[in-house]
């Protein structure tokens, strides 16, 4: 089960949405599934159908992660047309076993926050508790 405060969940669907109409991406950090913070990445991609993280920030972000004594939890992006499940292409990237993939929906008029652990391409729904 992954934790995350409602003011977490919150700036992640402010994020999504300000970064419409394109994907936005970023990563969750903190301790034993507590998420205790985010951190928002440029997709330079720029499209509403794909994101990839900008490697200089990906790098500085996990500099200081680890320096704060927390692990990456989860990557995070949004989906801004599609539901909050992965796509075939979120299937495909997702190369760490050991981390969570969290998804934000804005399909519907209100927001969906969804995460999944993915392993060898096998896809298992993860619980959220918003704390």
């Amino acid at each position: 089960m992954l934790r995350i405060t409602r003011n977490i969940v919150d700036q992640l669907f402010d994020h999504a949405i300000s970064g419409l109409p394109e994907e936005v991406c970023g990563y969750l950090a903190g301790k034993d599934r507590d998420v205790q913070i985010h951190f928002p990445l440029t997709n330079i991609d720029h499209s509403p159908e794909h994101f990839s993280f900008d490697p200089a920030e990906q790098f500085r972000v996990v500099r200081e992660v680890r320096k704060a004594g927390q692990v990456i939890i989860a990557n995070y992006h949004s989906h801004p047309e599609t539901p909050a499940r992965p796509s075939e292409e979120d299937i495909r990237l997702a190369f760490d076993p050991e981390i969570s993939y969290v998804i934000i929906s804005l399909a519907s008029e209100v927001p969906d926050i969804k995460s999944f652990r993915i392993r060898n391409g096998e896809v298992e729904k993860e619980e959220i508790e918003i704390v």
